[in-house]
C-alpha cells in the first residue's frame, strides 16, 4: 500500500451514520485523518434540494438511487418488492421524506434488555438532543445548535390538516410533537429542512471543509483488507487504502452485510458457493432483516392542496417558484408525506403499533405507476413486524445487486395487524373532516370483507423504506457486532448504521441512524483515550 493512500480512519458509506462518524472523528482532538468512501456522487441532484422533488427521486434508478428489487415475495402474490436506497454523499437522506422521528423509549430499552448495554432510552436521548437544531428551541426532549436542522413544514396543505382533524374525529389524540413526552397521536411531521430546503446528512455534517477529512465519492469500496484477522484498509476501486487505526462500515442495512460478506465475513457455506475465501464464519451476517411493511389507500380527488401528474399541478409548481426562492415557502417545500401519526390497533395496548403517513398526492407502487389526475394517499405500516428476512450476495463483486428477501408477512400476525390498520384508514377517510374530499379509490372500494382486503394487501403492500437488522448488535456469540459496534471475530473493524439495530424502531430511521453514527465515533474516541 502506498503511504500516500493512508488515513487514520476509513469510513465506508456516507449516509446519515457515516457522515456523523466521519465528522465527529475529524473534529476530535488531534485532528486524525479520515477518508470517507462513497459509491455515489459527491453532489446531490437539484431535485434533492427541493423537498417536493422526492416524488421524482424515489421511483427511478439513477445516480442517486440504487432502486433495488427484492426476490419474489411469497405472501405478496409472488411480486418483487421495491427497495429505493439513496446513493451519494448523504445516503438515503438524499431521497427520503425528511421525517424526523426517533421511535419509542421502549424500543431502546428493549435493545438494552437484549444485552445491548448502554443503548437504553436514557443513554440515547442525550445523543438525539445533541445532534438536533430544532426550530422550536431546546428543552428536555429537543436540542438546538446541533448539525441536523429540524423544522416545521413551511406551507402544509389544508388537506393534511383535514386528515389530522378526521383522525381526531375518529378518537385518536392530537399530537404536535412525536418526539416529545409521548409519541401516540396524529399531527403534522417535523422535517429535516432549513429555510424550506432539504438538509441531507452530507450537507449537515460534511459541508464545512476540514483539511483532515477527504471524501472519495464515485468510488466503490470493493472489500475490506486484512492482515491476519485485523482490518488494515479498504480496496477502493482499483486502489488499496490503509487505515492506521480502524475501518468503520456505514453502508446501511443492505450495503453493510454485502461489504462484510465480500470481505470474507459471513455465512461460510454461502461465501464458499461464490468462491469467496472465508475469514470468519459469521452466520448472522445478512440475517434478521426487518422492515416496515406498508399498505396504501389511494384516492382520486380534485381539490386545492393536492398534486398529481396533470396540468393543474404544473401551473401550481410554476407559480410557487418565486415564493420558494425568495422565502422558502410554498408547495415546493412539501415533503409530500406531511401528516400522519402513531396509533394503537387496540385501545388496551401499552403503546402504538401502527404508523400513518398522509400524502398530498397518490403514491401507486412508489409513484412508479403514474396517473394523470390529482389525489391523496394514506399509508399504514406495522411498526414492529414479526417477519424476518435476509440479505445474501448474488455475485462475488460489489457491482452485483444483493439478493434482498424481507420475507414480508411471513408472520401471520403482521397480516392481521396490517388488515386492522387498513380498516382504520378507511374509517378516517370516512370522517366528517374529509367529507368534501371523498374521491374514488384507485384499488378496491373501501367496503371489502376481510378476504377481499387481504387480497388487496397482497397485491399492493410493500416497504415504507426502513430496513434494519442485518448486522445485528448483541451480547450473544452469534451477534455480528458487540454493543460497542465492534465486529466479532476480527479486530479494527466496526459497523455503524441501521444494520446493527437488534429490533426495528417504531418510526422513521434517519434520526436513529445518525444517533448510531454519533455513538460509534464516541466509542472509538473513548477507546483511543
Amino acid at each position: 500500500m502506498s503511504s500516500q493512500l493512508t488515513a487514520d480512519f476509513i469510513v465506508v458509506g456516507a449516509g446519515p451514520a457515516g457522515c456523523a462518524v466521519a465528522a465527529r472523528l475529524a473534529d476530535s482532538p488531534g485532528a486524525p485523518s479520515v477518508v470517507v468512501v462513497e459509491t455515489g456522487p459527491a453532489t446531490p441532484s437539484w431535485l434533492s434540494r427541493v423537498p417536493i422533488g422526492i416524488a421524482a427521486l424515489v421511483p427511478f434508478r439513477g445516480r442517486h438511487n440504487y432502486a433495488y428489487q427484492t426476490v419474489p415475495q411469497a405472501q405478496l402474490d409472488g411480486r418483487r418488492g421495491y427497495v429505493p436506497r439513496g446513493r451519494g454523499v448523504g445516503g438515503s437522506s438524499l431521497i427520503n421524506a425528511m421525517i424526523c422521528t426517533r421511535g419509542q423509549p421502549q424500543d431502546y430499552d428493549g435493545w438494552a434488555a437484549q444485552g445491548c448495554a448502554g443503548w437504553a432510552w436514557r443513554d440515547v436521548l442525550p445523543v438525539f438532543r445533541r445532534i438536533e437544531d430544532n426550530a422550536r428551541g431546546a428543552d428536555e426532549w429537543h436540542g438546538a445548535g446541533g448539525p441536523l436542522a429540524v423544522d416545521d413544514l413551511r406551507s402544509p396543505s389544508p388537506l393534511s390538516r383535514a386528515f389530522v382533524e378526521a383522525a381526531v374525529q375518529c378518537g385518536y389524540p392530537r399530537n404536535d410533537d412525536f418526539n416529545g413526552p409521548r409519541q401516540e397521536g396524529v399531527g403534522l411531521y417535523q422535517v429535516y429542512q432549513r429555510d424550506g430546503r432539504r438538509l441531507d446528512a452530507g450537507r449537515a455534517y460534511l459541508d464545512r471543509p476540514r483539511p483532515n477529512l477527504r471524501v472519495l465519492a464515485g468510488r466503490p469500496a470493493r472489500r475490506i483488507l486484512f492482515e491476519g484477522r485485523r482490518a488494515i484498509g479498504v480496496q477502493i476501486g482499483d486502489r488499496a487504502w490503509r487505515a492506521r487505526r480502524e475501518v468503520i462500515v456505514c453502508a446501511g442495512a443492505i450495503g453493510s452485510p454485502q461489504v462484510l460478506m465480500l470481505s470474507g465475513i459471513g455465512p461460510a457455506a454461502h461465501l464458499r458457493e461464490l468462491g469467496i475465501a472465508v475469514l470468519h464464519d459469521a452466520p448472522d451476517v445478512g440475517e434478521h432483516l426487518q422492515d416496515h411493511i406498508d399498505y396504501t389507500v389511494n384516492l382520486r380527488v380534485r381539490a386545492r392542496g393536492l398534486i398529481g401528474n396533470n396540468p393543474a399541478t404544473i401551473v401550481r409548481i410554476a407559480r410557487s417558484i418565486g415564493a420558494y426562492r425568495s422565502r422558502g415557502e410554498g408547495m415546493l417545500t412539501s415533503n409530500a408525506a406531511e401528516a400522519g401519526g402513531f396509533i394503537k390497533s387496540r385501545a388496551e395496548l401499552e403503546r402504538p403499533d401502527l404508523q400513518l403517513h398522509f400524502c398530498i398526492g397518490m403514491v401507486d407502487d412508489h409513484n412508479r405507476r403514474m396517473h394523470f389526475s390529482s389525489g391523496m394517499a394514506v399509508h399504514v405500516c406495522v411498526l414492529r413486524p414479526a417477519s424476518r428476512g435476509r440479505v445474501r450476495l448474488a455475485g462475488a463483486d460489489i457491482v452485483s445487486a444483493p439478493l434482498i428477501d424481507p420475507n414480508f408477512l411471513s408472520a401471520p400476525q403482521d397480516m392481521a395487524l396490517l388488515l386492522e390498520g387498513a380498516r382504520i384508514v378507511h374509517r378516517i377517510l370516512a370522517a366528517p373532516a374529509l367529507a368534501a374530499y371523498r374521491g374514488r379509490q384507485l384499488y378496491g372500494t373501501g367496503t371489502e370483507d376481510d378476504d377481499g382486503l387481504r387480497a388487496l394487501i397482497r397485491a399492493h403492500a410493500d416497504t415504507i423504506y426502513h430496513p434494519v437488522g442485518t448486522c445485528r448488535m448483541g451480547a450473544d456469540a452469534r451477534a455480528v457486532v458487540d454493543p460497542r459496534l465492534r465486529v466479532r471475530g476480527v479486530e479494527g473493524l466496526r459497523v455503524a448504521d441501521a444494520s446493527v439495530m437488534p429490533a426495528l424502531v417504531s418510526g422513521n430511521t434517519q434520526a436513529p441512524s445518525a444517533m448510531i453514527g454519533e455513538r460509534a465515533a464516541a466509542f472509538v474516541l473513548e477507546e483511543l483515550g
